[in-house]
């Protein structure tokens, strides 16, 4: 098991060292974002093979983490090729920052180790010899499932609602942005919960936990609504503020009176 995570740390280091290089070169660090994505693409068939298991608990697993990682990482590289070379606004603000490239360098195999730790789920399961699969991993299992449905949904509706916008100060209340300010962060966060009480039930599966604790910290503390709501009301004005004060920040509710 020792060997699989330190080629998996090694390969995904890799992988990011050369993003970055790309990156410095056209001048869009938002790359970052779909290695990171793409990441279980590549460290899934590694357990797999490396485990030597294919059970029903390996596969069920391991397919789900490719879907969530497939869609998400075809996603956001659609989003980054259709914006090029405008970089995302998260990135503008580290190179405002950051001095010089080897900073975004250090960042990005920090990235790399975190596509590891969110691995873990995976990986666990793959080494876990007991056969069949259990109820609570089934339970989990299905609630990413949600979690990615959701999100689909929630990126869907934007994208459909940029199409047909009539200028730049409308804010999206269609669907789940009806309920919600940002839709799309709480069913990632529902994945990696999901993810968590699937490998309750595996031997360390505890450790897990830190995937949604961590997601969660990274949305509301890092570079997920921070920033998303900074720019929105410097774009959109007094028209987010109005959707501010009477839709959830996070968890799809109920509207409130404005």
């Amino acid at each position: 098991m020792g060997s699989t995570i330190v080629l998996a740390v090694t390969l995904m280091m890799l992988v990011f060292a050369g993003t970055w290089a790309v990156s410095l070169r056209i001048r869009n660090y938002a790359l970052l974002d779909v290695a990171f994505s793409y990441g279980l693409v590549l460290l899934v068939p590694l357990y797999l093979q490396q485990g030597g298991m294919a059970g029903m608990r390996a596969i069920a697993f391991s397919v789900v983490a490719l879907v969530w990682s497939v869609r998400l990482g075809t996603y956001i590289l659609a989003r980054v090729i259709r914006h090029h070379p405008e970089e995302d606004v998260r990135y503008q603000k580290l190179r405002e920052r950051w001095n010089g490239p080897l900073m975004f360098l250090l960042f990005f195999e920090m990235q790399a180790l975190l596509v590891v730790l969110f691995s873990l789920p995976v990986f666990l399961a793959v080494y876990d010899p007991a056969p069949g699969i259990r109820m609570g991993e089934i339970v989990g299992l299905s609630i990413t499932l949600l979690g990615i449905l959701g999100e689909t949904v929630a990126d869907l509706q934007m994208a459909a609602f940029k199409k047909t916008v009539a200028n730049r100060v409308e804010v999206c209340q269609r669907g789940l942005w009806r309920f919600s300010r940002h839709p799309n962060y709480f069913f990632e966060s529902l994945v990696w919960v999901g993810f968590f009480v699937a490998s309750l039930s595996l031997p360390y599966g505890w450790l897990t936990a830190i995937c949604p604790l961590l997601m969660i910290y990274f949305l509301f503390q890092v570079t997920g609504i921070p920033l998303t709501e900074e720019f929105a009301v410097r774009s959109k004005g007094d028209a987010y503020r109005a959707y501010q004060r009477t839709t959830s920040v996070f968890v799809p509710w109920f509207r409130k009176s404005g």
